[in-house]
C-alpha cells in the first residue's frame, strides 16, 4: 500500500475496489449457494426456520410454519424445510401449531422482499427453493452487506490518521471478518451489524458537522434494528442513547423516536405471531400457577382430569392425557388435543397446577435432554466456556487475530483528543464486556457457543464498533516497519480464517475440526 494524500482519490479508489471486490464474492457465492443435499438453498436448521416463516407468511398468510416442517424433497427420506429451531404453542384456532423460535420481525421484513419478487417472477419458493431462494438472498443480504462496509469504512476513515491506515481497515472491513460468511446465508448477524456500523457512521460523521433531524432519526432506526435482531446488544443501544444525551442533544428526539418505532414493530409482530409480547425462546420454563396442594394427590389422569375440572380447566367429556417433559418433577397435561398445563411435584410433597409455558418441550422436540449433541449439549463449566470463546476453539482472538489490538484500543480511550471519540469507545468497551459476561453467565443448555457455526456469532454484531477501535492502534503500527508487519500477520491470519468458512457458515470452525482430528475434543 504506497503513501498517498488522504485526501486524494487515491484512498477511496482502494475503497471502491474493496467493496466492489467483497460484493461480488459474496454475489457469486450466493449464486451457487445449495444445501449439502442438493434440494434447497438453505444451508442450515437456523436459516431454514427463517425461510419457513418466509414462506408461509406469503403463500399462506400465518406464522405457522406446520406444513413446510414435513415436506418431503427430490429423495422420499428427505425432509429440505425441516428445522429444529422450532416451537409450539396455541394458535388462532385452539389448536397447538409449530412456529419458527425466532423473533418474527426481521422474517416478516423478508417476507415483503418475497411478495415482490413472488408478484414479479411468477413463482413461489416453495416451487423453487434453489433458484428463488438465491434470488431472496441477494436482494436482501448484499445492500445489507453494502450498507455495513459502507458505514463502517466512512467511520474509520474519519477517525484514521495515516493512508496506510485507513487502506488497512478498508481492507479489514471487508475480508477480514467473519461477516463475510455469513452473508450467503439469511441470518440476523449481518443486519445487526450494519444497523450498529449505520449509527455509529452517523455518530462519527457529528463529529465535525452538525446533523439534521432526518439523520437522528435514522439512527435511532438503526439502533432500535441492532436491538431487535441481537437482543443483549439494546445494551449498546441504550449507550448510543446515552452518548447522545452527553454530546449530541439535539440528536436524541430524533434517535428516541426511532427505537420507539422499531420497538413498536418487533412487540406488535411478535403480538400477531405468538401472542404474546416476550419472544419465542424466553418461553421455556413454567407458566403462572394456577391451583397448588399442599399434599400430592394421585397423579394419575383420572385424578388430574377432575382436578382440572375442578378448576373449570376440562369438563367432564373433556379427553385429558399425561406426558412426561424435560423436567423430571414435570408432566405435560393436554386436554382435548390442544390446551396445555403443566402438573408439577415438589419434593416436599406438593404439587402445583400451572398455565404451561415450556415452548420447546414437544414431541419430537431436539432440545429435550438425550437428543442435543456436540456444542448444543452445553460447555458445564463457565471458565472453559470463557477460555474457548476468547482464546480456544471457539476463540474471538484465535479465529480473528486482528481482534488481538482492539484492547489496545479500549486502553487507549483517555489519550483520544476528542471527548465524543473518547466517550465512544468507552462505550465499546463497557458494551463489549457486558455481553462477554451475559453468554457466559447463561446456563448450560445456553452455553453451546452459538451452536454448530463458523465463529462465535452472537457476538458479530460488534465488528463495526471493534474496527473502529483499531483506528488508533493500526495508526501506531503503521508507522514501523515492524508494526505494519505484525498487522499484516495479524489480517493474513483473520483473512484464512474468513476463507475456510466461504462454503457457508453454518459448520464448526476450521479451528474446532483441528482439535477434533487432535483427539482434543471427542464430542
Amino acid at each position: 500500500m504506497s503513501e498517498v494524500d488522504p485526501n486524494s482519490k487515491g484512498v477511496r479508489g482502494i475503497y471502491a475496489l474493496l467493496i466492489i471486490a467483497t460484493l461480488a464474492v459474496v454475489s457469486g457465492r450466493i449464486a451457487v449457494v445449495i444445501s449439502r443435499e442438493g434440494d434447497t438453498a438453505f444451508l442450515s436448521a437456523n436459516d431454514r426456520s427463517r425461510w419457513c416463516t418466509i414462506a408461509a407468511l406469503v403463500e399462506y398468510g400465518t406464522y405457522e410454519i406446520d406444513d413446510y416442517l414435513n415436506r418431503r424433497g427430490a429423495k422420499q427420506n428427505r425432509r429440505p424445510w425441516a428445522t429444529i429451531d422450532l416451537v409450539r404453542h396455541v394458535g388462532d384456532d385452539g389448536k397447538l401449531h409449530y412456529y419458527s423460535s425466532k423473533p418474527p420481525l426481521l422474517p416478516t421484513i423478508y417476507a415483503g422482499v418475497y411478495y415482490c419478487v413472488a408478484n414479479t417472477m411468477g413463482m413461489w419458493l416453495s416451487d423453487q427453493p434453489i433458484y428463488l431462494g438465491r434470488v431472496i438472498l441477494w436482494l436482501v443480504n448484499v445492500p445489507t452487506l453494502a450498507i455495513y462496509l459502507l458505514a463502517t469504512i466512512f467511520s474509520v476513515d474519519r477517525l484514521s490518521l495515516r493512508p496506510w491506515a485507513k487502506c488497512f481497515l478498508a481492507t479489514a472491513t471487508c475480508l477480514g471478518t467473519m461477516l463475510l460468511p455469513f452473508s450467503i446465508s439469511l441470518s440476523n448477524h449481518l443486519p445487526a451489524a450494519a444497523s450498529a456500523a449505520t449509527v455509529m457512521a452517523i455518530y462519527v460523521g457529528s463529529m465535525d458537522r452538525k446533523l439534521g433531524f432526518g439523520w437522528w432519526l435514522l439512527a435511532g432506526l438503526a439502533g432500535g434494528f441492532l436491538a431487535a435482531n441481537e437482543l443483549p446488544a439494546l445494551s449498546m443501544t441504550v449507550f448510543f442513547g446515552g452518548l447522545l444525551l452527553l454530546v449530541r442533544r439535539e440528536g436524541l428526539v430524533g434517535y428516541t423516536l426511532g427505537v420507539v418505532v422499531v420497538a413498536v414493530a418487533f412487540f406488535g409482530t411478535n403480538w400477531i405471531a405468538h401472542h404474546s409480547l416476550r419472544p419465542p425462546y424466553t418461553h421455556r420454563g413454567n407458566g403462572p400457577i394456577i391451583a397448588a396442594r399442599a399434599t400430592s394427590p394421585d397423579q394419575t389422569p383420572e385424578a388430574t382430569k377432575a382436578w382440572l375440572v375442578e378448576q373449570s380447566l376440562a369438563s367432564n367429556s373433556s379427553t385429558v392425557q399425561q406426558f412426561e417433559s424435560r423436567e423430571p418433577n414435570r408432566r405435560r397435561v393436554l386436554v382435548d388435543g390442544s390446551q396445555q398445563y403443566a402438573l408439577i411435584r415438589h419434593p416436599n410433597g406438593s404439587t402445583e397446577l400451572r398455565h404451561w409455558d415450556d415452548w420447546y418441550d414437544y414431541p419430537s422436540s431436539y432440545w429435550v435432554d438425550g437428543r442435543r449433541r456436540g456444542v448444543d449439549l452445553g460447555e458445564p463449566s463457565r471458565l472453559v466456556y470463557f477460555a474457548n470463546m476468547t482464546i480456544g476453539h471457539y476463540g474471538l482472538f484465535s479465529l480473528t487475530p486482528l481482534w488481538c489490538l482492539v484492547p489496545f484500543g479500549l486502553a487507549g480511550l483517555f489519550r483520544v483528543e476528542r471527548r465524543e471519540h473518547q466517550l465512544l469507545l468507552a462505550a465499546i468497551g463497557t458494551a463489549s464486556i457486558v455481553c462477554i459476561a451475559f453468554y457466559v453467565m447463561r446456563p448450560e443448555i445456553d452455553r453451546n457457543y452459538g451452536g454448530v457455526s463458523v465463529c462465535f456469532r452472537w457476538m458479530l454484531w460488534f465488528a463495526p464498533l471493534w474496527l473502529l477501535t483499531l483506528s488508533r492502534p493500526v495508526n501506531w503500527l503503521s508507522e514501523r516497519n515492524w508494526g505494519r508487519g505484525l498487522a499484516l500477520l495479524l489480517l493474513a491470519f483473520s483473512v484464512f480464517s474468513v476463507s475456510t468458512a466461504l462454503q457457508g457458515p453454518w459448520q464448526s470452525p476450521w479451528l474446532y475440526r483441528f482439535w477434533q482430528f487432535l483427539g482434543w475434543i471427542t464430542a
